[in-house]
């Protein structure tokens, strides 16, 4: 996933469809808002066009808090890094 990291983003109207399409990047509160809504919604390539691994993975302690347990689990049996204990078993 090597979508932006940065400025301003419009999501799909598929992703998007009510509200808010725009998400500022760089605004903590519009990055999250728009990780949940491209994890909870989004489909392989809308991961692909809209995450980025790096923020996904640094931003995973509190993404994870703010999606269902069927896509946490999903995305942490997909990426194994994801993982709580993951940082552990690299130690």
């Amino acid at each position: 996933m090597t979508g932006p990291t940065h400025r301003c983003v419009d999501l799909s109207l598929h992703l998007a469809w009510s509200g808010l399409r725009s998400f500022d990047l760089d605004d903590d509160k519009l990055f999250l808002g728009m990780y949940r809504i491209v994890l909870t919604t989004g489909l392989h390539d809308d991961y692909i066009q809209f995450l980025d691994g790096s923020l996904l993975t640094s931003h995973w302690p509190r993404l994870q808090r703010m999606v269902g347990r069927g896509v946490r689990t999903a995305w942490e049996d997909a990426f194994p890094e994801l993982r709580p204990d993951a940082g552990q078993a690299a130690a």
